[in-house]
């Protein structure tokens, strides 16, 4: 796979943030290329098991590749961080849930000399257990040639939507939206598999799985960040009250 890549993406690939999703990235990256790792708190025995190093931040923000997978609401730190150590040409990508914001920092913070593509992978480690393969991606290029990254993501097997920030929020609100909404729900109401079940109900219960060990940021960012998370909320609220009174 990694001889077809285009020569632009020869490693060192550099990931600023170890949680859940960096480590996924990692996990996906290390067999073909050099993978270099930073993180506030890094997990150093996860780091070893997946056999990619930890590096100072102004180490990994100098590779030509960076991968910046942190919260939304440290993209502004990490961004003002990163504006004077990139290298001109590198490559700068984001995997967050929304898209506007991250898109307008990293335009705003970033220099003219590097390219931006602010990405969200439509998965998570749960659903990506078996690889990459047939799985979605999204991708808003925001600075720089439009198909460097989505080159990277087609030769991983990714399927490839090509939008902009606007269009993706508006679209994940209700996709990625109301599925966090309801599941987060369920997680609080502390519903429980019986021997008793339906398909729908499993159906209910798998999307449920998918988000219980979910990072609060990442339903923060969701619900919150998200500037047309607000509309499908108040629907959601309109409509179940209705429910309840049907007169």
């Amino acid at each position: 796979m990694s001889n077809s890549l285009p020569k632009s993406f020869n490693g060192p690939v550099g990931i600023i943030g170890f949680g859940a999703f960096g480590q996924l990235v990692a996990q996906h990256l290390r067999a073909h290329f050099q993978v270099l790792v930073s993180d506030i708190a890094p997990d150093l025995a996860t780091a070893k098991t997946l056999d990619v190093a930890v590096a100072p931040f102004e180490t990994v923000a100098k590779c030509p590749v960076v991968i910046v997978a942190v919260p939304v609401c440290a993209m502004r730190s990490v961004a003002t961080a990163l504006a004077p150590l990139l290298k001109v040409g590198t490559l700068v990508l984001d995997v967050g849930s929304v898209k506007v914001e991250p898109a307008a920092i990293m335009a705003q913070l970033l220099p003219p000399t590097v390219d931006i593509v602010a990405t969200h992978p439509l998965f998570g480690p749960k659903s990506a257990g078996d690889g990459l393969r047939g799985l979605q991606i999204a991708i808003c290029p925001i600075r720089g040639p439009r198909l460097r990254a989505a080159a990277f993501c087609r030769k991983a097997g990714l399927e490839v939507i090509m939008t902009t920030p606007e269009d993706h929020d508006r679209e994940i609100a209700q996709v990625q939206g109301l599925t966090h909404l309801v599941a987060n729900l369920l997680v609080k109401m502390d519903i429980r598999e019986t021997r008793m079940t339906t398909r729908s109900f499993q159906a209910l219960m798998s999307a449920v799985d998918m988000v219980r060990h979910d990072a609060p940021d990442v339903l923060q960012a969701i619900l919150r960040v998200n500037p047309h998370a607000g509309d499908i909320i108040k629907r959601f609220k309109s409509l179940t009250s209705a429910l309840e009174d049907p007169a």
